[in-house]
């Protein structure tokens, strides 16, 4: 296929090019993976660098960049080597003569300091720059121990502080070691934020000090670019639609005891026990789903209305395809086992059906609905059943059907919220590091003078 690009890649390509250090900051469905492509095609041509090492979830690493080398015309001459599978296979793969070698980032770790094969990239591509958020991960620190040679980085993502601003210190270490934002994280906490919640000899979470975002922004954005959807594509309308529904009055003292005992007695044998702040989280969400787990691995039931509602909605939809998103396993379990007609999306055939609109009802895991994947063209409602406290997970997986290439003039995103649960302290929150991050993305978006 001949790429022809928008100006807005053309910016972006070129940005790459006369930025050895460069954070490209892409919403979904703006072509990411050619812009990139075409830099290093470009970068290759001029002898700038010799081989470039493309680091990717597994799916995107696996399918995603090598159906992008395959699609278009002028990346033909691109030589390439998907390092994934087995040892052997990774090994295999990483020893080929290749421009390009990728890799899925659960294997960064291997590649550095057990693979034995030695280092020698003069790029690197980190699709998906979040995933390097922790600097206490391993993948982290063993790219840290090659950074300092490697002359050229890129990385890649559209959600850059998913989980606040604290977010950006180990990703912009790996890119520009320490330079902007410092080198140790107790210093740019020292710098850039004041304890926010306190524990008895701990400090639980940081808030921004009064000017803080603005002084990051200004620091990065030498180096960074970051463009929205809605700025350059001509995007369906977005309509986020809450679906309440109520517990009754003996289900929600249900709720209510586990929340204030962190214990609840089911029944004469089920106990429900949550022992740490995290566990109880994690029980009121599967409760507000309809069902939690017992200290014994038993199911206890708790209500049905997520389930009515989900009915009443795929009812709504007149036989248009309904994509559902859930969260714990209980709850596809349940799903399945009400509306006979969902089908799970697990395999390539699987998407490649529900994209060609032989599946009316299908479920899909936000864990696996993330980077890469195209879904637009099978449906244009989207139902959350049970939300995730993950800004990344949630606005990754709304765009397989809100992204470029959707044909609907509208797609409807419901959220199934239990009312008086954490189900609304969930959507409270997400929306709140929505505004964080919009305001790190508008504070260095490019302009392209418009």
């Amino acid at each position: 296929m001949k790429y022809q690009p928008h100006d807005y890649q053309n910016y972006a390509t070129q940005f790459i090019i006369d930025h050895p250090v460069a954070a490209i900051l892409l919403q979904m469905g703006l072509g990411k993976s050619v812009i990139t492509l075409t830099a290093i095609q470009k970068l290759l041509a001029s002898r700038e660098v010799y081989r470039v090492l493309v680091i990717a979830p597994l799916r995107v690493a696996r399918d995603t960049w090598p159906a992008e080398i395959q699609k278009w015309d002028h990346l033909r001459g691109l030589t390439y080597s998907v390092a994934v599978g087995t040892e052997a296979e990774r090994r295999a793969a990483l020893m080929l003569d290749a421009n390009i070698h990728i890799i899925n980032r659960e294997n960064v770790q291997w590649l550095i300091e057990n693979s034995h094969i030695p280092f020698e990239y003069d790029m690197i591509v980190i699709d998906e720059l979040s995933s390097f958020k922790s600097h206490q991960s391993k993948r982290f620190k063993s790219l840290m121990k090659q950074r300092h040679r490697v002359r050229r980085i890129v990385g890649l993502t559209g959600t850059p502080s998913s989980n606040g601003l604290m977010d950006l210190f180990a990703e912009y270490k790996l890119l520009d070691m320490g330079k902007r934002l410092g080198r140790f994280i107790t210093q740019y906490r020292q710098d850039f934020f004041v304890p926010d919640k306190y524990g008895y000899d701990r400090v639980y979470s940081w808030k921004p000090r009064e000017g803080a975002e603005q002084e990051i922004y200004r620091r990065i954005g030498d180096i960074t670019v970051s463009m929205k959807s809605t700025d350059y594509l001509r995007m369906p309308e977005c309509i986020m639609n809450p679906y309440p529904v109520v517990m009754s009055v003996d289900e929600q003292d249900l709720y209510d005891r586990m929340k204030d005992d962190l214990i609840l007695h089911f029944g004469p044998h089920t106990v429900v026990d949550a022992k740490t702040a995290a566990a109880l989280c994690g029980k009121l969400t599967q409760m507000a789903n309809g069902a939690v787990y017992s200290e014994t691995g038993g199911l206890a039931r708790i209500h049905d209305h997520k389930l009515d509602a989900l009915e009443e909605i795929i009812e709504f939809a007149n036989g248009n395809p309904v994509l559902i998103a859930y969260w714990y396993q209980h709850d596809i379990a349940r799903i399945l086992n009400r509306i006979k007609s969902v089908r799970q999306l697990k395999s390539s055939k699987d998407i490649a059906d529900w994209n060609a609109g032989r599946i009316p009802v299908a479920a899909i895991h936000p864990a696996s609905a993330g980077h890469g994947l195209n879904l637009q063209a099978g449906g244009n409602t989207l139902v959350w059943f049970g939300l995730t406290w993950s800004l990344e997970l949630y606005q990754q997986t709304n765009a397989r059907l809100w992204r470029q290439g959707q044909e609907a003039d509208t797609v409807v995103i419901h959220h199934i919220i239990t009312k008086d649960t954490i189900d609304e302290q969930i959507m409270a929150a997400l929306q709140r590091k929505d505004r964080t991050q919009s305001a790190l993305i508008d504070a260095v978006k490019a302009q392209l003078g418009v």
